[in-house]
C-alpha cells in the first residue's frame, strides 16, 4: 500500500475526469489520498470528495498566499471544520517568502493560528516552507512546537540544517516529484541524511509531476515515481518504502486509523 500524502483533488485541473484519476490511483496501489485545504470557503468541496470516496481524506488550513485575499482564519473557525470524522490534519499552512502573495505579517499570524488550532484539535500540521525557514523555526520555537510528531514539512526543498532543526521537533518530512528532477542533486544529498522512518511521500497534484510526466498534470498514481526515487536513495526495495512510508503516515495521522 502507498500512500500520497499530499494533493489537490479539488482543483479544476480535475473537473473533467476525477473518477479516472481515483481508478488510475487504485491501479498504482495508491491506497489512501489526503486531500489539502488551501482555503476555508471550499472545505464543503474537500468534505464531500471524503465522504464520496473511502479511502478520501481532508485536512483544514488557508494557504499563506491566501491569506490576503481571504483574511487570517481564526483559531475558532479553524478547528470547527476539524469535526468531520475524515478531517485529519491542519494546514496547508506556513511561510511562503519566495512568491510573496500575501504581506508576512499576515501569513505569519495565520501560521500562528494553525499552529494554536492544531494544538486545541490535537491534529498534525501539514506546514509549506518557501525562502522562509528561520522565520518557520523561529515561530514554531515561540508556539512551543515539539515532541511527538506535530506534523509534516511538505514538498521538502527546504537545506540540510532546516531538515535537522524541524527532525528535532519531531516533525516528518515529505517528499514530491521533485526528487526526480535532473537538477534536483542537492535536494537529493539532503534527503539521504534524512532517516528512512521519517519520511513520506506525496504527489501535491496537479502540480509538480514526477520524471517521466514533468510539465504534464500531476496525479496521485504517479507518486510511485517518487517512491521510487526514494528506494534508490536508501537502497531498500520498493515494497520496504511502500511499508515504511505508510507506517508514518499513519504514525503522523493517527485518525485516520479510526475512519
Amino acid at each position: 500500500m502507498l500512500i500520497d500524502s499530499h494533493c489537490h483533488l479539488n482543483n479544476p485541473e480535475f473537473k473533467e475526469d476525477l473518477e479516472q484519476v481515483i481508478k488510475r490511483a487504485k491501479a498504482s496501489q495508491v491506497k489512501l489520498i489526503l486531500n489539502i485545504s488551501t482555503d476555508l470557503p471550499r472545505m464543503g468541496e474537500l468534505e464531500a470528495l471524503s465522504d464520496q470516496e473511502a479511502f478520501l481524506y481532508h485536512t483544514v488550513g488557508v494557504h499563506p498566499d491566501e491569506v490576503d485575499t481571504l483574511g487570517v482564519p481564526t483559531v475558532e473557525e479553524l478547528v470547527s471544520f476539524t469535526s468531520h470524522p475524515k478531517a485529519i490534519g491542519i494546514g496547508e499552512t506556513g511561510l511562503d517568502y519566495y512568491y510573496e502573495n500575501s504581506h508576512r505579517e499576515l501569513q505569519q499570524q495565520s501560521f500562528r493560528n494553525h499552529i494554536k488550532a492544531s494544538k486545541e484539535s490535537g491534529l498534525p500540521l501539514i506546514i509549506h516552507s518557501r525562502s522562509a525557514e528561520e522565520d518557520i523555526l523561529r515561530i514554531l520555537k515561540e508556539e512551543g512546537v515539539s515532541g511527538g510528531a506535530p506534523g509534516v514539512i511538505h514538498c521538502f526543498t527546504g537545506t540540510e540544517p532546516f531538515a535537522q532543526a524541524v527532525l528535532e521537533m519531531g516533525f516528518y518530512i515529505s517528499i514530491s516529484g521533485i526528487v526526480t528532477f535532473k537538477n534536483a542533486e542537492p535536494l537529493r544529498q539532503v534527503i539521504e541524511t534524512v532517516p528512512l522512518d521519517r519520511l513520506l511521500v506525496e504527489t501535491d497534484a496537479p502540480y509538480l509531476a514526477p520524471m517521466p510526466y514533468r510539465g504534464k498534470r500531476n496525479e496521485p498514481s504517479f507518486v510511485v515515481h517518487t517512491a521510487e526515487k526514494l528506494s534508490e536513495l536508501k537502497g531498500v526495495s520498493l515494497g520496504e518504502i511502500f511499508r515504511i512510508t505508510t507506517e508514518n503516515f499513519l504514525t503522523i495521522f493517527s485518525k485516520a486509523k479510526k475512519c
